[in-house]
């Protein structure tokens, strides 16, 4: 049997067609079905934009009183879980909180009596994938607090998911430029093509697994350095950056030491990334010495890469100011990581159900290149 060798990664290899969205790195532009994700975030709440996901179309007024009304009574974690969650809250390092959720997360299924997809009915599917989006920010708020020695805070049904996420966080009323801020940050980054995170999850959903295992394994894919779990690094990046006193030495010793600088490049992107210029006007517009610094870093940082790699486009990422935002909203750094899984869950909820449509298992081949048999 003749089998096609693949690129390393994967890269550019089509393995599904899908309805959810679509990444144009030529072009620096992306989409939500039929939409620009940067016309989304900033012109649509978290909440139409989820409906988006779920439904396949912007809701009417009446779909999104509705909506919102039913994902808010999702947010509160089973009280029986309350001894779970302390537990696994202190067992954890600071930076290990999506380790924690994928515990927790694991356990609401079974408070949920959740089935396998391959066993349940689309409807049922989408109640669990509702639900599982629901509870992550309550989830990952809950664990923070405890391990920071304070007590969780329950969720609010009067407050938008970016509000409430910060409740959440502090336990004091958000103001609304920074709730704002944080809203078009989890708007832009529900979905990004077929990621690592992205895909995990489908292949977990071909097996007709229940929605919370193929979440999980996103959640495992999307925890590691070299995907969701860089906007605190590109943060520390600064903190070096502003120790050294010059980005530009900064830089150039960083890729001297053959060291990766957080917050720049991306595996798709040959132009700016649109995420990053959204980020950038919020940051700017939120104000403050570290947006003023990040701005001059990115300058610094872009003209010392194009000098190192004519032949390729280097620009800051979602990550860089990312975390410039989040800090000047009042996310503890350990936190940027987890907010951005608060939004991506509804990308790999629309993914995952996506693909339980499908009902045919994902198994591709490997090719073997150890020793022969003896």
């Amino acid at each position: 049997m003749s089998m096609m060798v693949a690129p390393p990664g994967l890269s550019n290899v089509v393995v599904a067609d899908t309805k959810v969205g679509d990444v144009n790195g030529d072009e620096g532009f992306y989409q939500y079905r039929q939409y620009s994700a940067i016309e989304l975030a900033t012109s649509r709440s978290f909440e139409e934009v989820w409906h988006l996901f779920v439904y396949g179309r912007l809701p009417d007024p009446g779909e999104l009183a509705a909506f919102c009304a039913v994902t808010r009574a999702l947010r509160t974690i089973p009280p029986e879980l309350t001894s779970l969650l302390r537990t696994v809250a202190l067992a954890g390092g600071e930076r290990q909180l999506l380790a924690g959720l994928r515990t927790i997360l694991s356990a609401t299924a079974l408070t949920r009596h959740s089935l396998p997809m391959w066993d349940s009915s689309p409807e049922q599917r989408v109640a669990d994938a509702l639900a599982v989006a629901a509870v992550t920010p309550t989830i990952l708020a809950a664990l923070h607090r405890i391990r920071s020695g304070e007590d969780p805070v329950s969720p609010r049904d009067d407050l938008s998911t970016a509000e409430n996420w910060l409740y959440c966080l502090s336990g004091n009323e958000p103001e609304p430029r920074a709730a704002r801020a944080i809203e078009q940050y989890l708007i832009a980054t529900i979905d990004h093509g077929f990621n690592a995170s992205t895909f995990t999850g489908r292949v977990i959903a071909s097996t007709g697994a229940d929605v919370v295992s193929a979440v999980c394994g996103a959640i495992g894919a999307f925890s590691g350095p070299l995907h969701g779990g860089a906007p605190d690094r590109a943060l520390d990046a600064l903190d070096e950056i502003a120790e050294v006193g010059d980005a530009t030495t900064w830089a150039n010793e960083q890729l001297a030491q053959r060291s990766r600088i957080m917050g720049f490049g991306h595996a798709v992107y040959r132009t700016a990334d649109p995420r990053s210029d959204m980020l950038r006007d919020i940051a700017i517009d939120l104000g403050g010495p570290l947006a003023e610094f990040a701005v001059q870093v990115e300058k610094d940082v872009v003209a010392v890469l194009a000098e190192a790699y004519p032949d390729r486009s280097l620009y800051a990422n979602v990550e860089f100011y990312a975390g410039v935002v989040m800090d000047r909203c009042g996310v503890p750094r350990t936190m940027f990581t987890p907010t951005f899984a608060v939004s991506r869950v509804v990308g790999w909820c629309a993914n995952i159900l996506e693909q339980a449509e499908d009902r045919k298992i994902i198994r591709p081949s490997a090719r073997y290149v150890g020793p022969p048999v003896e």
